[in-house]
């Protein structure tokens, strides 16, 4: 492994000035990219197309916003067959903060799989998160918003990220991203950016995550 070159404080100020002009110039290209993404248009969904099971029981994907106004679907990768979840989709869950970031700015987040709810369970139980999670199995959910396809006659699944809105009882998908889409994305205001309304900034301020109402 090669290690940085060894400088002066002035010659390694110098670098970092250098360096910190490029990282402006990818923040100011994130932010424009972040807001045309707020443009993109949406398509509406059938609020009572998908049933799924969850720990209050059977639920629609109306039911998953929590009476929120956006919903942040995280589609983690657990197959009716296997015993435990994906390393790489537990590792992101991992990193995802105190979900009152996010409720106080009306969005929900929860995460999906195809394994059966007694299978996903005693997995959530183990890894220790208390965040929403639902399973889609026996729906169509998985295969509509592309994150689980056929190959050779087997269901194969990716990891993917969906954004919807709510208007009353109308539902919208608004944003999905997939596989290597998701780098950089766990923390509150990466979730946000992907959304339809944004950080909102202007209107919540940020708070201990005790202090919120909901």
């Amino acid at each position: 492994m090669t290690l940085p070159e060894i400088v002066s404080r002035d010659e390694w100020r110098a670098a970092r000035e250098e360096l910190l002009a490029k990282e402006k110039a990818v923040e100011r290209a994130h932010d424009a990219l972040a807001a045309e993404r707020r443009r993109l248009p949406m398509v509406e969904v059938d609020a009572e197309e998908y049933f799924f099971e969850g720990r209050d029981g059977k639920a629609t994907l109306l039911d998953l916003f929590a009476g929120r106004g956006q919903l942040v679907v995280y589609h983690f990768m657990f197959a009716p067959e296997w015993d435990a979840g994906c390393p790489n989709c537990s590792a992101f869950l991992d990193q995802v903060g105190h979900l009152a970031h996010l409720h106080a700015r009306g969005t929900e987040f929860v995460a999906v799989s195809r394994a059966p709810y007694t299978k996903i369970l005693p997995f959530q139980a183990r890894m220790g998160w208390t965040l929403p999670w639902y399973s889609s199995f026996g729906s169509d959910f998985n295969h509509d918003f592309l994150v689980t396809f056929e190959r050779f006659g087997e269901a194969v699944d990716r990891p993917g990220l969906s954004c919807f809105l709510r208007d009353r009882d109308r539902v919208f998908h608004t944003y999905s991203a997939y596989g290597s889409g998701l780098d950089g994305i766990g923390s509150t205001t990466s979730l946000l950016d992907l959304t339809a309304l944004g950080r909102q900034e202007a209107t919540v301020s940020t708070r201990y995550h005790d202090e919120y109402d909901d």
